[in-house]
């Protein structure tokens, strides 16, 4: 039994007598209780022996009925479970520690225990508790901070005092095995991290002689981030001169480029790489992870640092932290950094999907922005730019919309020519990236050649687009799907400012003789635009859009456009199937 939650119950058989005929619709509450009582009672039993199911029935203390608490507290204080090796208990000890500071904290919450049950609790997690450090401290370097703060509120408060009981963890686990202990903890630790940072705010100079330089160089990731967080917090405390004052003569390059990605991504850290390491300082930029979060001035060197050492995805990590913190930004390291991205050998890791996306729209905002530069880094991510993640390729469809060679490009770069026999070589993998993105594009297109820069349509920019299209895709064998994907864009365009509700120019475009495809694509543009869209079993939607096409028809019509009134009273006359057909298919559901 949750507490927190109901049950809606099981079918009642159909086709077998196993119900009396006099059963009533429901449960008392003594059967109820009944049930719960047998089956907590049962899965404390089946428990009993098992540490591993003890410690998972742990979490349901709260929830079980007055018997089978107490047997299971009889269970867990049995010298069954006491004397095995602590090794053995440490789970169950860790999961009785923290259900009994949950209890504490949250001792006002109606599920909490009451004070006299979790104190029993609390009595026997401290029969369980373990006596080698390493095992006593783990859960406070395991988990989240909050389910080992002891009360609610004063968060920082609780936070110092957690950090400060962590610290002692560490002093009392160095003065047990010393310093390979304190690193054989932290590598078997879920948080690593925190272990050197607890380290590094006790630590002396004894101790930065035992870690440094000889732990620096690893491959151990658990290890990595134990001295990674120990550098950084000696740093913290002690300020740059630590850093200097460190003997150093002994170090290899490897060991000081290590040590130098330890520390803040600031100038500091870039200076002392540069003197440092000479002519090998590009090994620093190679490892360091450029976190910008301490940098409070101009990062521009160091992003070209990055860009120039192979790390374009941690250049724009950085540009992107400038951006968010309201910095100006170089358009050209931007451009550069974007460009550098695409063909980056950098981990999947280090790819930021959200950060390339705002450094794009920085770019598309910025009136001072080389159009050439935004081509190329709009056309090298067309692939993520869609409105529905917020970001369209605003150029490169501004460009379709006033140019129609690069429109009648883009169809010949997707679609083979009707007058050419098919190639008897496949495509090559360049080939097929570039059609992929010309498709992507002409896919996401939504604004109608013809539309000014201020949103404005002009008819005769229209009218001589879409000749020139005609013209140099009849040359090249492509006007029929030219003139689809026509079809489809202008499906979204303008209302004649007259009244009729598609401009005069278009309609006309749609109504000529030779424009079947164009009004093809129209209608398919039209079925498309819903998307995903729920059935409704009365029709009512496809109804709704079947009268809006006939009132299209009717207005298309009177202003003289009859085969463009005949595609769209097609379109209503599909809807009307469509919604016959969500009727019938719920009224079969139900008879069935």
């Amino acid at each position: 039994p949750n507490q927190q939650q109901t049950s809606l119950g099981t079918h009642k058989p159909s086709w077998r007598n196993t119900i009396p005929d006099d059963w009533e619709k429901g449960v008392t509450s003594k059967e109820y209780w009944e049930q719960v009582s047998f089956y907590a009672d049962l899965a404390v039993s089946m428990a009993s022996e098992d540490i591993e199911r003890l410690s998972e029935l742990v979490n349901h203390l709260d929830q079980l009925p007055a018997p089978s608490f107490k047997k299971m507290l009889q269970h867990l204080s049995s010298e069954n479970i006491v004397k095995k090796p602590e090794e053995i208990r440490l789970g169950l000890w860790i999961k009785l520690t923290a259900f009994s500071l949950k209890c504490r904290r949250f001792s006002d919450e109606k599920w909490a225990l009451d004070t006299e049950s979790v104190s029993q609790i609390e009595c026997i997690a401290a029969k369980l508790a373990p006596k080698n450090p390493l095992n006593l401290h783990r859960s406070l370097f395991d988990g989240c901070d909050t389910d080992l703060y002891e009360e609610r509120g004063n968060w920082k408060e609780q936070q110092q005092r957690l950090e400060e009981r962590r610290s002692e963890a560490v002093e009392d686990i160095l003065s047990f095995g010393g310093i390979d202990a304190v690193i054989e903890f932290a590598v078997s630790a879920e948080s690593p991290s925190l272990v050197g940072s607890s380290l590094g705010a006790i630590a002396d100079k004894d101790i930065d002689i035992e870690i440094l330089p000889s732990r620096l160089v690893t491959e151990d990731q658990q290890l990595k981030k134990f001295i990674g967080d120990f550098i950084w917090r000696r740093q913290g405390r002690l300020g740059w001169e630590w850093v200097d004052e460190l003997y150093r003569k002994e170090w290899s390059i490897t060991q000081i480029t290590h040590f130098l990605s330890y520390l803040p991504f600031t100038d500091e850290a870039w200076e002392r790489a540069n003197i440092w390491l000479g002519k090998s300082a590009k090994e620093y930029w190679i490892r360091t992870s450029a976190a910008p979060y301490d940098t409070k001035g101009d990062m521009g060197e160091a992003i070209n640092k990055l860009i120039e050492h192979g790390r374009p995805h941690a250049a724009i990590h950085c540009l992107a932290y400038m951006h968010h913190n309201k910095l100006p930004l170089d358009r050209l390291q931007t451009v550069a950094a974007l460009l550098g991205a695409v063909s980056s050998g950098e981990p999947s890791s280090a790819v930021d999907i959200y950060h390339i996306g705002e450094l794009i729209k920085a770019l598309q905002d910025d009136p001072d922005t080389n159009p050439d530069d935004l081509f190329s880094v709009e056309w090298a991510y067309l692939p993520m730019l869609d409105r529905d993640s917020g970001i369209s390729a605003k150029l490169l469809e501004d460009r379709l919309t006033s140019d129609p060679t690069f429109f009648c490009e883009m169809i010949r770069l997707v679609y083979r020519s009707k007058t050419e026999e098919k190639p008897e070589q496949e495509p090559t993998e360049e080939e097929r990236a570039i059609a992929t993105n010309a498709l992507s594009l002409l896919d996401e297109w939504k604004t109608p050649p013809g539309t000014q820069p201020d949103g404005l349509f002009s008819r005769e920019q229209f009218r001589h687009w879409l000749e020139e299209i005609k013209d140099s895709c009849t040359k090249s064998g492509h006007l029929d799907v030219a003139l689809f994907k026509v079809g489809e864009v202008l499906f979204y365009g303008p209302p004649e400012p007259e009244g009729l509700w598609i401009d005069q120019a278009v309609a006309e475009a749609f109504n000529s003789v030779d424009a079947e495809k164009m009004r093809r694509g129209f209608e398919a543009e039209a079925y498309n635009s819903r998307g995903l869209h729920i059935i409704d079993p009365t029709g009512k939607p496809e109804k709704e859009l079947a009268e809006q096409y006939r009132r299209k028809a009717d207005e298309v019509e009177n202003a003289g456009y009859q085969r463009f009134a005949v595609t769209l009273r097609g379109l209503s006359k599909s809807y009307d199937r469509d919604a016959e057909r969500n009727i019938a298919e719920h009224n079969l559901e139900k008879l069935s």
